[in-house]
């Protein structure tokens, strides 16, 4: 009899299990979402801000205001940037269509 009782509690415990813990996962996922709301209205808030805008204008398109005088600054790398690298690098590589080229005249040896 005992046997009979704990197989016919067995499934509905193990969906009970299974349910809470998607339960629990719905939870931290809908936390995530609030958290990631609250993050974009304040991106919104601060892009109705006028200085926030002008403060971004200048440091990612270099922006300045009408009379005043702009400089860009290097790195002190000997010339580096942070796209190319170095002026000898960009030499040594080939260009993009002799190395694409390349790889067409390989893919087409046969073995």
């Amino acid at each position: 009899m005992l046997c009979a009782i704990a197989l016919s509690l067995a499934y509905p415990v193990r969906e009970y299990i299974a349910q809470r813990s998607q339960i629990s996962q719905l939870q931290r996922r809908e936390a995530a979402a609030r958290q990631e709301v609250e993050d974009l209205t304040s991106k919104k808030s601060r892009l109705g801000d006028p200085d926030y805008i002008k403060g971004e204008a200048r440091r990612r398109l270099h922006y300045c205001d009408p009379g005043e005088q702009c400089f860009v600054v290097l790195d002190g790398q000997g010339g580096a940037s942070q796209y190319g690298g170095t002026k000898q690098e960009q030499r040594r590589k080939p260009p993009w269509y002799e190395t694409l080229w390349g790889s067409v005249e390989a893919a087409d040896e046969r073995p």
